[in-house]
């Protein structure tokens, strides 16, 4: 039975359960039965198309059934993990479409290779290639007597001159990551590539699926190879190659790299030569961004239905390179499932403010917009508080009240325009009653940690009712006190980077789990966790998450944290926006996406090392214009 291409079973397996009022599960089985007796002997997918009606009587002399039971249950646990999309497609009379979610995924990824290569057959010709890939089992750099040998094949590397046909070699893996590089293969050699694919790994794991594929690949003249390591002729000709196509492995990774696989990842590597992955860098872990072992330096990455968090967190989001992430069939209410969402994916779903920012009330004054009270600053730390009560102007709030140390209160009555700063009354009842006046507290940038700024700080949280952002030397305040926390019933957000999340729960962050350390520390002390770094990740109380892929190396200076904070705290702040949410969390993931998108802005007007934390509060303005409902 290994020629069956189990995924063309998909619309019977959904006609047979329909038919006999069974789960697919069930439904499944008896595709299994009906071919087993090579008729129909559980009826319902006779009234399906004729094109997608099974021979059953071909199917069941192809070969013995039962030496496939293992390949037929994991073919029947992906349809159960996708039985909504399925559902969706089914419904609609879709027939082909759900038979092909691979073929989508690799006709992406062949788009994503002609955009990098340009069209097939240039006829400008290509010039020789930079140099020739020799591998060896240790993945070495060759002896003396190995590159003697090379010589012996330039006429590989001569061909290369004389036809200006586009070379791309593909990685395939046994798995169904491997499936989609298979299907690749074959759209890109119809389209006119000079193409070689090769399976990386043992030939007998491979899934039904990938079969199907290989199939298909050998109805359109290519053939799947088995990568042969040592095969100099091979290894000179992948060297001349455009473009790699990395499937090796998918999200399914979780131990390093090791064997051929390694040694092949390695070379790749060294090449320099684009390469496009499928759906992750092979070697990169799915959910942390951790490198097993080690991984494929991408040129591009296609990913499919919704971007993977090792793609934006930690070493992972170097190894991505530009990240595409494309629908390949899998309806998008699927993704309310995800404990994780990457910020495209979920902010263009249906109840999101997304690229459609609510228009501000016609009838809406400043009060309604949000007063924010804002303690902040300190000796030699002037700029803190300037920053993100400008911030917090600039995204939209109606009044902000800056509370500064006596000391300092005539420099920022000077810098302070829009904002309405005053010195910190003597009285604690004093500054309290200020605060409850508000609707939303911003506390800590360059606050200062003299232990009597610290137990104010402490005090106001188990005073305030109102929610409280809590930013720099306001969240140091808590060391030794995180149980304040737990006793709030107001929101609060922290917005820590790691040191500072290290000072606080006294270890320090895992650097190959941010996400879950994010989202325990936000389940168990009942707040929202902004968690700075490379991809920020935001995490709710519910554990709900938010991974955001804007933002840039030029962003990584000091104040930007600050206009960070107060873009929070302006958007908590605003009755029209916090109406539409029951959990701020997701605002609060909002003001992180908002404000990286900002930096971007930044560093495409003035590079990434001239660009300043103050250049962003003009950058501000054309980010939200962008996201707004309001036709100027």
């Amino acid at each position: 039975m290994k020629s069956i291409n189990w995924n063309e079973l998909t619309p019977a397996c959904y006609a047979i359960a329909n038919a006999n009022d069974v789960d697919l599960g069930v439904g499944g089985s008896m595709v299994q039965n009906n071919i087993r007796h090579s008729k129909a002997v559980d009826i319902g997918a006779e009234n399906l198309p004729v094109a997608f009606r099974p021979d059953w009587d071909a199917l069941g002399a192809d070969a013995d059934l039962a030496a496939e039971n293992d390949a037929f249950n994991v073919w029947i646990r992906k349809r159960q993990a996708n039985v909504k999309a399925l559902a969706a497609l089914w419904n609609a009379k879709d027939y082909q479409g759900m038979v092909e979610l691979m073929e989508n995924a690799a006709q992406a990824v062949a788009q994503a290779v002609m955009d990098l290569v340009g069209p097939a057959k240039n006829p400008k010709g290509a010039d020789g290639p930079a140099c020739i890939g020799f591998m060896t089992k240790t993945g070495e750099e060759p002896t003396l007597e190995e590159q003697r040998e090379m010589e012996e094949l330039r006429s590989i590397v001569e061909s290369k001159n004389t036809d200006p046909t586009q070379r791309i070699g593909i990685f395939c893996g046994p798995g169904n990551n491997g499936g989609d590089g298979v299907a690749a293969a074959r759209i890109l050699l119809e389209a006119g590539y000079r193409v070689r694919a090769f399976l990386v790994g043992d030939r007998a794991k491979m899934t039904p699926d990938e079969r199907a594929m290989e199939e298909k690949l050998k109805d359109a003249g290519g053939e799947l190879e088995s990568l042969d390591l040592n095969d100099q002729r091979t290894t000179v000709w992948m060297s001349t190659c455009d473009c790699f196509v990395d499937a090796l492995f998918g999200v399914g990774l979780q131990r390093p790299l090791a064997g051929e696989f390694l040694t092949l990842v390695q070379w790749l590597n060294r090449m320099h030569t684009p390469v496009v992955s499928c759906d992750l860098p092979s070697g990169v872990h799915g959910d942390t961004g951790e490198i097993l072992g080690d991984a494929v330096q991408a040129k591009v990455t296609v990913t499919f239905t919704c971007v993977k968090p090792g793609l934006y967190l930690d070493a992972g989001a170097g190894r991505a390179g530009k990240i595409r992430a494309v629908d390949i069939g899998i309806p998008w209410e699927l993704l309310n499932r995800q404990i994780w969402r990457a910020p495209e994916q979920s902010w263009s779903m249906p109840g999101d403010v997304c690229r459609n920012l609510p228009s501000r009330p016609v009838d809406g004054h400043k009060g309604d917009f949000g007063k924010l009270f804002l303690l902040a600053g300190s000796e030699g730390y002037t700029g803190a508080p300037n920053l993100a009560a400008r911030a917090a102007l600039r995204t939209g709030a109606g009044l902000v009240f800056l509370g500064v140390p006596r000391e300092i209160y005539p420099i920022l009555a000077v810098k302070c325009d829009e904002a309405m700063p005053f010195p910190l009354p003597e009285k604690y009842e004093e500054i309290l009653e200020k605060a409850r006046g508000c609707d939303v507290a911003l506390i800590g940038p360059g606050l200062g940690r003299h232990p009597k700024t610290e137990k104010l700080v402490r005090a106001l949280l188990e005073d305030l009712d109102i929610p409280v952002v809590l930013d720099a030397d306001g969240i140091n305040a808590l060391c030794g006190h995180i149980d304040i926390l737990d006793k709030r019933s107001a929101p609060t957000v922290l917005t820590p980077h790691a040191g500072e999340y290290a000072r606080l729960t006294g270890t320090s962050l895992p650097v190959t789990d941010r996400l879950s350390a994010a989202r325990s520390f936000a389940k168990v002390h009942h707040c929202t966790v902004v968690l700075k770094g490379h991809g920020t990740v935001t995490a709710a109380p519910s554990g709900q998450c938010w991974i955001c892929g804007t933002g840039n190396p030029g962003m990584a200076k000091g104040g930007s944290g600050d206009v960070l904070s107060g873009m929070i705290a302006a958007l908590w702040g605003q009755k029209h926006l916090v109406g539409q949410y029951a959990d701020l969390s997701e605002l609060a993931a909002w003001a992180v996406w908002f404000h990286g998108k900002a930096g971007d802005k930044c560093a495409q007007k003035m590079g990434e090392y001239a660009m300043l934390p103050s250049d962003l509060l003009d950058t501000i303005p054309e980010v939200l214009l962008e996201c707004a409902q309001t036709e100027i």
